[in-house]
């Protein structure tokens, strides 16, 4: 509201700028300053002339100019004499030209803000708020031509090609246009001006696999790889690099890199649906895939990583694990070593109370297999969490 009032006053202003000098009277006077300056002028050029800069013939020469514009301003400043009064009753034309002039900028500066803000609120959108150019690229095509906007975008980059944010906004406009090559070339830009992280590097790589057709290329693996020794847990860079395993003739590698990420997946995760479908795809053609081995517990590259933190770190590091292990378990409980691995992680943690839940997952998960139900509860009697 503030805007609007704030807007208002600057309209109000800007009109009564231009229409003030419409209310003054049109006979026109030259100010006596006018006079001044002239008489100014024939006494400078006296002076010139007696301090030798001039001759006579020049001063005169320049006396008589100077004289004949002092006369026409003298004869302009004259008042004029006033015309007579209509005999009829009314006002006189001059009087009746000036209250039209008057009007008419009283209508103006009224109606033109009335008139202009009526049209705005039937066509225009004054509800719209702010979007970033980001969210505006995105717009339907009926809302805003998206061939357009980029081309905006395009042409403000060959003014200032290290704009990073003009080329991270437009790679993936790029690539769902199916612009694949000016995708990457558009990634390349962004990790040449902000330097090399695991989200820019993956983003590269992907970019570098849509212009391949799908195929993992060795310049695209590179950038993959690059992510992961940045990040070895960023799951655009770990799919990929299976996905590449794949191509390569790797299929249990491939099979490999993508159980793991389940594993450590959380149940909701949105990519958990791409990684089984490749592994399903795998399955499909027939490979023989070899079984992933039972993890009973933290390997021993964990056991090693372990001894170099501090205990705070390391309580966090088996947090972590057992959060893994239970997030798991909600989509696959049939393993029964795993429950029993979490219950017992409960209490080596001192929360009995997620041991319990646990207990109570675990018998819900194994149904009426009588072997592992037994096991459950001899391993609730042995902890003490019976009852």
């Amino acid at each position: 509201m503030t805007l609007w009032f704030i807007l208002s006053l600057m309209t109000a202003a800007a009109i009564f700028a231009v229409l003030w000098p419409l209310s003054r009277r049109g006979s026109v006077s030259v100010q006596g300053q006018d006079i001044a300056v002239y008489r100014d002028q024939l006494e400078e050029v006296e002076r010139d002339r007696k301090s030798g800069l001039i001759g006579d013939p020049e001063a005169e020469a320049a006396k008589l100019e100077i004289s004949r514009r002092l006369l026409a301003a003298a004869d302009k400043a004259e008042p004029k004499k006033a015309a007579p009064k209509a005999k009829s009753k009314g006002t006189s034309e001059p009087e009746a030209v000036l209250w039209r002039r008057r009007a008419a900028a009283l209508v103006a500066l009224i109606a033109l803000p009335v008139v202009s803000a009526v049209l705005y609120m039937k066509w225009g959108s004054p509800q719209l708020p702010g979007a970033p150019l980001a969210t505006r690229l995105d717009l339907p095509p009926e809302q805003r031509s998206i061939e357009s906007m980029v081309a905006q975008v395009e042409s403000h980059l060959e003014q200032r090609p290290n704009d990073a944010r003009g080329w991270e906004v437009v790679a993936p406009v790029y690539m769902k246009m199916g612009r694949y090559s000016d995708a990457v070339r558009a990634r390349a830009n962004v990790v040449r001006i902000l330097g090399s992280t695991a989200p820019r590097e993956a983003e590269l790589g992907e970019a570098q696999v849509a212009a391949a057709n799908g195929v993992v290329t060795a310049e695209a693996k590179q950038s993959f790889e690059r992510a992961l020794k940045i990040d070895p847990s960023d799951v655009r860079a770990q799919y990929f690099v299976g996905l590449a395993a794949e191509q390569d003739g790797r299929p249990n590698d491939a099979a490999h890199i993508w159980r793991t990420m389940l594993d450590n997946a959380p149940a909701n995760a949105p990519y958990r649906p791409l990684i089984q479908q490749s592994l399903a795809r795998l399955e499909g053609k027939g490979i023989a895939i070899e079984p992933k081995a039972p993890q009973p517990g933290p390997t021993q590259e964990d056991i090693a990583a372990s001894q170099q933190l501090t205990p705070e770190q390391r309580a966090e590091m088996i947090r972590g694990m057992v959060e893994r292990l239970a997030d798991r378990l909600k989509t696959d409980g049939s393993d029964v070593d795993s429950w029993v691995r979490l219950v017992r992680a409960y209490i080596v943690m001192g929360d009995a109370d997620k041991a319990r839940e646990a207990l109570t997952n675990a018998r819900n998960a194994v149904g009426t297999d009588t072997e592992k139900r037994n096991r459950l509860d001899a391993l609730a009697e042995s902890l003490g969490l019976k009852g």
